[in-house]
């Protein structure tokens, strides 16, 4: 027997068969863009089935022992343009009919033609073992090397076998409920906009109940963004199953969610379920052309596409660090102009590309499912320059053009795209999406995945005070929240060529009535300043609750910075919906400056001789006896509070003091005493010394602790959390994420004190870390969006980089010559230190 015979016998017990179900990762390195296709080819773990390249392959074998991996080179034949691809940012030549890929009128999956080597290395001495070498070796050590090596060579890769799960998974199965769907006669009629939460006024994120027309918000967050679960509750309540996401509405259907199947659904008939509340989505159908094809037609139209696309000049690509290209896996444009940008920032830089080595020996034994390993890696390939290369000849067709498009191999960012989108409706599939969510959603992410350590989503965190001023009593209530982005109006009414608008739509109108070609509408020309001042002006509420009064009035709200970011995201909110309900965008050119100063909008705080509202309790729920009982509080509003995932005895305390007076009352009680000390101590009723039925030292569900301590969290910190959500594991979880920076900062023991001195030497826990200094802030970047909507179209982004504006287009990245400044969707500052 050989020495290699002799080896694979040894390891033949680690030498597994893919079976069904197995990730095979033969496309790409878990640490690097290295694939079969690039140099020294990519080496597959055949007992994990983790693919590496050369430069990390000896790391897994040092990490593991495991000595046998399928070696994979692929050489390429030949490169057929394909016309159809649009990932580029090119405008498709071939109109697609169906969202799907590899299927009749779908997309067709590039299929590039390679001469493919595969042999068996073993390590540390690298020794090769090809198909014909294992023909003389035992009939055991050959059967299974054998079977194994077709078995990868057989299976699907991940990245292949998540593409067409992205694309299958927007098929949804058909409600249980819909055919029969009761639908209540209550006149209610839904209007195409102007829509809000029943509840809470939120105006985003909405779902309308199907069964009887009411609009309320969505699932809360973690961070305490989204929604407030009054849709939710709603259905906890009325046992109504069906909700469709208001703004989702198109002629082809909308996001529907059956709360009793606890997954999104398909909704036959829903268009004679949204009939029953005026809303006719089949009337859309005049247009007699999908949405894709909308999109497709706006594309080709000279204008907004080639501006910011920059198409009417010959670009100057670039190469090197900070200048590597992003590949679209399908619609993944917005997810590259994100990804690109913030890793402009320096503290991303550090956390993650500065400490990689770090971060990958303490990677786990699958890294393609860290996060953190997964965001260094795509840190590391954007800035290192390896990537940043030609892309490969087109080859000797006549018919190719040799016009300089500044086309590179870059990156394709697969494992960090399925990483990030696992699990989340919107992000886990192949459509377009909204750059500003995707921002937020990552944000999100990395606040969950930073409890300790530095946190670069700090660089975009700030406080914003709201002042609120009964106008019944002349009395302010000052409270403050977390924000990561200013969202700014567009007034429309405002355009500085407010006649040329109304000139043009006089002519549209005379051009639809003579069934003429409607001639090029001009865009409307909008002030930042004008924006700004909308953002700034008093916002009138008309169903404020006042301590002062005790009774419902109007208040006025004035909104300012508390602080101002190091980096600061401006939102220009262009998406709207028009009366017919399809979702479009204003076209709108906005003087967007180059330096800003935001210091006039910073808060004052209280200011002299002002009186706040006050904080009174309502008389005292009492009993004519002797001794005191407890009052009766509302069960129900204590409870909506608690599903938005505030502390119970928060909850008690805010429907005491508000005299249970409903959800509007106790919700304003919570928000204006969430920074107070005690805020989550025991309710105290007047005349006892503890709050009936919770002590401090309750008994908590062991198990409930052991879970929550496996994540990674103290003992103390389980313990508040659980305590904080009456012992529901579900939400003490949700609740221990949505205050982690509370815990970071948490010095107390289970039984209540510090460890370190008396109960009344503790401060009062910190508020959210954020950054403060001057408000004025230079651009740095800004993403734009082509396209009439936020579910079809292409993101490019532009950023400055050593004073050069830099277009970073897909795979793309040139120098910029004209940036189309005022046509951007998200804009990118940094603080100015003088």
């Amino acid at each position: 027997m050989t020495e290699v015979s002799e080896i694979l016998m040894s390891v033949l017990s680690t030498i597994r068969v893919p079976r069904p179900g197995d990730r095979v990762h033969k496309d790409e390195c878990a640490f690097s863009f290295a694939s079969p296709e690039s140099e020294g080819g990519l080496y597959v773990c055949m007992n994990s089935f983790l693919g590496f390249g050369s430069k990390y392959v000896e790391r897994h074998y040092a990490k593991t022992g495991q000595r046998a991996y399928l070696h994979i080179t692929r050489t390429r034949k030949t490169q057929k343009e394909d016309e159809n691809n649009s990932g580029s940012g090119d405008p498709p030549k071939k109109k697609p009919t169906r969202l799907a890929i590899g299927i009749e009128g779908g997309f067709d999956v590039e299929q590039e033609q390679y001469e493919e080597e595969v042999k068996v290395v073993l390590f540390p001495d690298q020794q090769e073992v090809t198909s014909e070498d294992l023909a003389s070796m035992p009939d055991v050590v050959r059967e299974r090397v054998s079977l194994s090596m077709a078995g990868l060579q057989a299976a699907d890769s991940v990245s292949h076998t998540l593409q067409v799960q992205q694309w299958d998974g927007e098929v949804r199965q058909e409600s249980k409920h819909a055919a029969e769907l009761k639908q209540l006669d209550n006149g209610v009629k839904i209007p195409p906009s102007g829509w809000k939460c029943e509840v809470c006024d939120l105006q985003e994120n909405l779902w309308m109940n199907l069964t009887d027309g009411k609009i309320f918000c969505g699932r809360r967050y973690f961070d305490g963004t989204g929604g407030n679960n009054h849709a939710l509750l709603y259905y906890q309540q009325s046992g109504y199953p069906l909700a469709v996401k208001l703004g989702t509405i198109t002629p082809d259907g909308a996001d529907v969610y059956s709360y009793d199947e606890d997954d999104m659904v398909l909704d036959s008939k829903l268009p004679e379920h949204l009939s029953h509340f005026g809303i006719d989505m089949m009337t859309m159908e005049k247009t007699e052309r999908t949405m894709t094809e909308l999109e497709i037609a706006v594309n080709q139209r000279v204008g907004e596409w080639e501006v910011i696309q920059e198409s009417g000049s010959t670009l100057r690509p670039l190469w090197g660090p900070g200048l590597t290209g992003m590949k679209n896996l399908g619609n993944s444009c917005y997810l590259n102009s994100v990804m690109q940008v913030l890793f402009t920032i320096p503290d991303f830089q550090t956390k993650y590309v500065s400490n990689i080595d770090k971060i990958f020996n303490a990677a786990p034994s699958d890294p393609t499912q860290d996060f953190k390993t997964q965001v260094a890696k795509l840190g590391y390939g954007l800035l290192s320059g390896e990537y940043s290369k030609s892309a490969p000849d087109p080859g000797d067709d006549p018919s190719t053009s040799t016009e300089p498009r500044g086309d590179q191999v870059g990156i394709a960012p697969r494992m960090f795209k399925a990483l990030v989108g696992r699990g989340h409706p919107e992000f886990s599939t192949n459509r377009q999406q909204d750059a500003q969510e995707f921002l937020l959603h990552f944000i999100n992410m990395v606040e969950r995945n930073c409890r300790s350590g530095m946190n670069p989503s700090e660089a975009f965190r700030f406080l914003v005070e709201e002042k609120i001023v009964c106008q019944q009593s002349q009395k302010a209530k000052y409270t403050q929240r977390v924000d990561y982005m200013v969202q700014l109006p567009v007034p429309m009414d405002q355009a500085t060529n407010m006649e040329e608008l109304q000139e043009a739509e006089r002519r549209r109108e005379e051009a639809e009535s003579s069934g003429a070609p409607p001639s090029a509408a001009p865009r409307a020309q909008i002030p930042f300043a004008v924006c700004l001042a909308a953002l700034s002006e008093p916002e009138t509420l008309t169903d404020f609750w006042s301590s002062a009064v005790q009774a419902k009035t109007t208040a006025t709200k004035i909104t300012r910075f508390a602080s101002f970011p190091d980096h600061l995201v401006i939102q220009i909110k262009k998406f709207t919906f028009g009366l017919d309900w399809v979702p479009k965008k204003l076209d709108v050119s906005i003087d967007v400056p180059d330096t800003l100063d935001l210091s006039a909008l910073r808060a004052m705080g209280q200011q002299p001789g002002e009186e706040l509202l006050p904080e009174v309790a309502p008389p005292p729920l009492m009993t004519p006896d002797v001794e005191v009982k407890a009052p009766v509080l509302d069960d129900s509003t204590v409870s909506q509070l608690c599903e938005m995932g505030f502390p119970l005895e928060a909850c008690r305390k805010a429907v005491y003091y508000t005299g249970n007076t409903g959800i509007d009352a106790a919700m304003n009680w919570v928000m204006g005493h969430m920074e107070d000390p005690d805020f989550s101590a025991p309710l105290v009723y007047p005349g006892s010394s503890s709050a009936p039925g919770t002590t401090p030292t309750e008994s908590l569900p062991e198990e409930h602790l052991a879970t929550i301590i496996s994540m990674g969290f103290s003992r103390d910190q389980a313990t508040r959390a659980l305590r904080a959500t009456n012992n529901v594991l579900e939400r003490a979880v949700d609740w221990i994420f949505s205050h982690l920076d509370d815990l970071e900062s948490m010095d107390v023991s289970e039984g209540g004190r510090s460890e370190g001195g008396s109960e009344t030497s503790r401060e009062p826990p910190p508020g959210p870390c954020v950054r403060d200094g001057p408000g004025k802030y230079e651009l740095f970047a800004f993403i734009s969006h082509m396209g009439t909507s936020t579910m079809c179209g292409h993101y490019v982004c532009h950023i400055k980089k050593d004073q050069q504006w830099v277009i970073f287009n897909d795979q793309k990245v040139c120098a910029s010559e004209k940036p189309p400044k005022d046509l951007g969707y998200l804009y990118f500052y940094r603080r100015v230190v003088e």
